[in-house]
């Protein structure tokens, strides 16, 4: 029997009504059954079923995600199978080591499936940009799982995984959590470590959780979450404990901000209208509701895409064909070595974002460009330590519409980059957000909704989601899959 949550099958394991070996092969069937069709993997572990067997005999039951099966984005680094982030450039290559949130994972006794397709180093809203080939949306194979989490949201979507992680530079895990109806987080910037997490923009980057509920990404996020030394942007004296924020709905007292101009043009007038429901349903269950203003919103995506191109452009300067990953047959000489590894290793929009980097941060236009849009994220901070000085947290859509069709996106990169205007700032300020499903369009496309807390206080997001779940039923729907024919 195959249990649809990660808590469900904790309970299964425990009360002995089923085994890490059943669970798994479950998933795995799942997988060479619809994964033809929908694309959510790069990598299959062939050690799965074997590591399953292996923990049913001799694993430690305890642990918080023990026998429960995971899967895990191709960027975050893997002894055991091959780190591409759905790029050509990395192509067959294996990590000497595992990333911590690996690490944690497999000492809290998950099982890892696989590794997830995604955008090309994290670069689309889509999915689309990747090497391997698009991801498609569980809920409507003719639009796109978002991005560039897409290929884990859809696992959990398909029922190829209960459980899986994304990372998050701009909205990676909320807009696929969005498009295809579930619920992830994106944590506090330093509440996750990023030690073996193969960068976009290191100031941005996190990893974190995407479920079905608000319930199992607590579990997964506590299991995550922690210091580590490796990482020098990582916090001490992080600890998440979720039992309390899971068990008490009652939200009286709680004051949520809804950002009017958040809902003003531009934003799909179905999304407005089951975002209203949803601070409805809040207001419901005791909170108060408080509109506002964010006026510094509309100079988010800006400031965000010049940031995280810049560090884009010198996180990806390692890749030249020489230490690992792709090595061109025929060169000239080491120059030409470089520029042909480069342009053939790359795709077209991970070399969109290397050039806008490099010329940011090129001389005459530094100041200009980088250092103004520094400014603007200390600015769009300021506004956020304001709202939370006033509301336990902020209410907001994620995407301005539902999932795209398919490439409809590619051939216009400037609409793909303007979908992300209510998500980059989370990242530019380093706040924890929380996206849930919140309701379906008229043409059967899930909406989301993503609340945003002050820094550390992924509790109160938790709190308010799972409330919010409780007394909905958004996040029970499930899509009705196709077969590889």
């Amino acid at each position: 029997m195959q249990y649809e949550t990660a808590a469900q099958i904790r309970q299964a394991l425990a009360a002995g009504q089923t085994t890490a070996a059943r669970q798994t092969e479950a998933y795995l069937a799942q997988i060479a059954k619809y994964d033809g069709v929908y694309h959510c993997y790069n990598t299959i572990n062939e050690q799965a079923a074997e590591q399953a067997a292996e923990f049913d005999k001799q694993g430690d039951k305890e642990g918080p995600l023990a026998g429960v099966p995971v899967a895990i984005k191709d960027n975050l680094a893997t002894e055991a199978m091959p780190t591409t982030c759905s790029s050509k450039i990395l192509q067959g290559f294996i990590s000497p080591y595992d990333a911590t949130v690996v690490q944690k994972l497999q000492a809290a006794g998950a099982i890892i499936l696989g590794k997830t397709n995604m955008d090309e180093f994290a670069m689309g809203s889509t999915t689309e940009t990747s090497y391997t080939g698009a991801t498609k949306n569980p809920w409507d194979t003719g639009h796109v799982p978002g991005g560039s989490s897409g290929g884990s949201a859809a696992a959990v979507a398909a029922g190829e995984a209960p459980l899986a992680l994304g990372s998050d530079t701009g909205g990676s895990i909320r807009q696929p959590c969005a498009y295809c109806g579930l619920t992830g987080i994106k944590p506090t910037y330093g509440a996750v470590s990023r030690y073996g997490l193969l960068a976009y923009g290191s100031s941005l980057d996190q990893i974190g959780p995407i479920a079905h509920t608000a319930e199992d990404c607590a579990l997964l996020l506590q299991v995550i979450a922690g210091y580590d030394e490796k990482d020098s942007t990582s916090k001490k004296d992080v600890q998440f404990d979720f039992a309390a924020a899971l068990q008490n709905a009652d939200l009286r007292g709680k004051k949520i901000g809804l950002p009017l101009n958040y809902l003003g043009d531009g934003l799909d007038a179905e999304i407005k209208a089951a975002i209203l429901a949803a601070a409805e349903q809040f207001a419901a269950l005791g909170a108060e509701l408080c509109e506002f203003e964010m006026p510094m919103i509309e100079y988010a995506v800006p400031a965000y895409y010049i940031i995280a191109c810049a560090e884009a452009s010198s996180n990806l300067s390692r890749y030249d064909g020489i230490k690992y990953g792709y090595h061109p047959e025929r060169f000239a000489d080491l120059e030409d070595l470089y520029l042909t590894a480069r342009s053939e290793g790359f795709g077209l929009e991970v070399k969109r974002r290397i050039m806008l980097g490099t010329f940011a941060l090129s001389s005459g236009y530094y100041d200009a460009y980088y250092q103004k849009a520094l400014k603007v994220r200390a600015l769009i901070s300021r506004e956020f330590d304001k709202a939370f000085a006033q509301y336990d947290a902020i209410l907001s859509p994620v995407a301005p519409t539902c999932a795209p069709a398919l490439n409809a996106s590619l051939d216009d990169p400037l609409a793909m980059y303007l979908s992300d205007i209510y998500t980059v700032s989370v990242n530019l300020v380093g706040i924890p957000a929380i996206s849930l499903p919140c309701g379906f369009s008229a043409a059967g496309l899930p909406i989301g909704m993503q609340l945003l807390g002050a820094h550390f206080d992924e509790e109160m997001l938790v709190k308010l989601a799972a409330a919010y779940q409780q007394k909905t039923d958004w996040h029970l729907k499930k899509p009705q899959l196709k077969e590889a024919e």
